[in-house]
């Protein structure tokens, strides 16, 4: 998963060419725990056609309040550069895997 910030947000998320899920989350948040490993499982099942990023909502504060990650974890996905989809809180993994299909 590759750690944005707002230096390199815009080039490995936004712009990218291809579908993007990016997770704002805090490193205090047990549900971003919670979810962490299911979206590396994600990862890994579509890591060819997919890129997975994160966010920590306290050191890019300004990124987080632009795609209102004000309740955390916060999946935003991007399709064509463009905001495709805002999911919030604990996602069940078979539910959150038929959302990231829809990317493709």
């Amino acid at each position: 998963m590759i750690h944005l910030t707002a230096k390199n947000f815009a080039m490995e998320a936004k712009h990218y060419p291809g579908p993007v899920v990016v997770m704002f989350y805090a490193v205090w948040c047990g549900k971003c725990a919670m979810m962490k490993p299911v979206l590396e499982k994600l990862e890994q099942r579509y890591a060819e056609r997919i890129r997975f990023c994160e966010v920590e909502i306290e050191e890019s504060a300004v990124l987080a309040a632009e795609y209102g990650a004000d309740v955390v974890p916060t999946f935003v996905t991007f399709r064509d550069g463009e905001v495709y989809s805002i999911m919030q809180g604990v996602i069940d993994e078979k539910i959150f895997a038929e959302r990231i299909k829809e990317l493709l």
